[in-house]
């Protein structure tokens, strides 16, 4: 049996670890925080993810799954070693690769025998190449060897468990037959259920990892400019989406307009590539544009409920009603979400904020330091909706659908409504009640007009 080691337990470590200890791996996840460990040891997952809990305790019972904040004892313990520490994006864009390296340097310090070790990072061009080059250099005049290989995750937050189950594709980037052949008894399943695989370089594997989410990006940015557009012309942007979506060539996927992009991959991976391109004489003008599209929506969004709310050019003495602080449903990653620059925006322009999200104000109290004195989290929508002027929903929950209306409505001071991910145009039973304002269609066109 191959023993499999993760170094790293957020959201692609931890996931990757628990959905292969359920194939029966033996699987040791490291992580340098204690506190954090101890906790995954009594089977507390430190993150918001359906189904990981019960995968994790599943593991744990079965002896199948370790956790350990020893670099020594994954290391030496593994036969396959996956990477998978943060990337975030440094101030210029460039991705920080600080903790792979540290991991990567631990490796070389305890690796006790032949090694297949793995980058599960999203990791620039050429990243996999400098590690092999680094643990070769460290294993001169040792008899081991490292064999690196990159293999990307395509993980969606929300649905991280059962996209590691039954994943779209298995893309695999190594240039030895060692860890081609480790990884596929580490994917025996998959093969097994037919699932794509495609083997490649690895330079290949990590550009396809960013060539996939800019794309994403760049499609996102684009029908929002189309919905920014559709408000002014009195074109409707659903429909829009949907004549477009109709085209095989185009697919209807990624097609919803909302307030931009957010969340841990979009933002970090589309900057990163760009900086790639630039240090490799290339700009990428197309992803570029992208960029600077998804913060204009964000920008767009706030002037539009500034416009629409405020008296004197200010929102002085309104409140606004926030519903959803993640960057999606599903998941408590906060990380770049789209409500935390509509937040600082309205609270700019003299708004008082008050905020409900389902999963997301743990991380919000936590991470968002700026803002915790200048807003007010609630622990409901009704309570968050308070005397509010208006609502301004950025996530769509599903539990929101079941929100009451008309107790919502009755307890505002207000009555507009602001649907940046249009999750309710068209619903007799909120537009009834508010002055409904969605992404894409003019305030006096579709939805409203089937609601007057």
């Amino acid at each position: 049996m191959v023993n499999v080691g993760v170094m790293g337990t957020g959201y692609v470590g931890l996931v990757h670890g628990a959905v292969l200890s359920s194939y029966g791996f033996r699987v040791t996840c490291m992580d340098v925080d204690k506190q954090k460990i101890e906790r995954l040891n009594q089977g507390i997952s430190p993150i918001y993810e359906p189904g990981l809990e019960e995968l994790l305790q599943s593991g744990l019972r079965a002896g199948n799954l370790v956790f350990t904040a020893s670099a020594q004892q994954v290391v030496q313990t593994s036969d396959v070693l996956f990477i998978a520490v943060g990337t975030p994006a440094k101030e210029d864009g460039s991705a920080d690769l600080s903790y792979v390296w540290d991991v990567v340097q631990q490796i070389g310090k305890h690796i006790n025998g032949h090694k297949v070790i793995v980058s599960k990072s999203t990791m620039p061009v050429g990243t996999s190449r400098s590690i092999a080059m680094y643990l070769d250099g460290m294993l001169r005049g040792t008899p081991y060897r490292a064999h690196v290989a990159s293999n990307p995750e395509f993980l969606r937050q929300g649905k991280a468990v059962s996209d590691s189950l039954s994943p779209s594709r298995v893309v695999i980037g190594a240039e030895s037959d060692e860890a081609v052949q480790m990884l596929k008894k580490v994917y025996a399943t998959h093969l097994e259920q037919d699932v794509p695989f495609l083997f490649t370089n690895r330079e290949t594997a990590e550009m396809i990892k960013y060539a996939s989410n800019s794309f994403l990006a760049v499609k996102i940015s684009f029908i929002n400019e189309l919905a920014l557009l559709s408000e002014k012309v009195g074109a409707k942007i659903q429909d829009i989406a949907t004549g477009m979506g109709m085209d095989d060539r185009i697919s209807p996927h990624f097609l919803q307009a909302g307030p931009g992009y957010g969340g841990s991959c979009f933002p970090k991976d589309t900057q990163a590539i760009v900086d790639v391109g630039r240090k490799n004489g290339e700009e990428l003008y197309v992803v570029r544009a992208a960029i600077a599209a998804n913060e204009k929506q964000k920008a767009k969004m706030v002037s539009k409920i500034e416009e629409t709310l405020s008296f004197d050019g200010t929102l002085k003495g309104r409140t606004v009603a926030v519903w959803g602080l993640t960057f999606k449903p599903d998941t408590d990653d906060i990380r770049y979400s789209p409500s935390y620059e509509i937040i600082q925006g309205l609270l700019g322009r003299g708004a008082a904020v008050k905020v409900y999200c389902p999963q997301g104000m743990k991380q919000a109290k936590l991470y968002w330091t700026d803002l915790n004195g200048r807003i007010q989290y609630c622990g409901s929508e009704a309570e968050c909706s308070q005397q509010a002027d208006a609502i301004v929903l950025m996530t769509e929950w599903e539990q929101f659908r079941a929100a009451n209306w008309e107790k919502i409505a009755r307890g505002m001071r207000g009555n507009a409504f602001f649907d940046m991910r249009n999750m309710f145009a068209g619903d007799a039973s909120v537009l009834q009640w508010f002055k409904y304002y969605p992404v894409g269609a003019s305030e006096y066109g579709y939805p409203l007009r089937e609601a007057q």
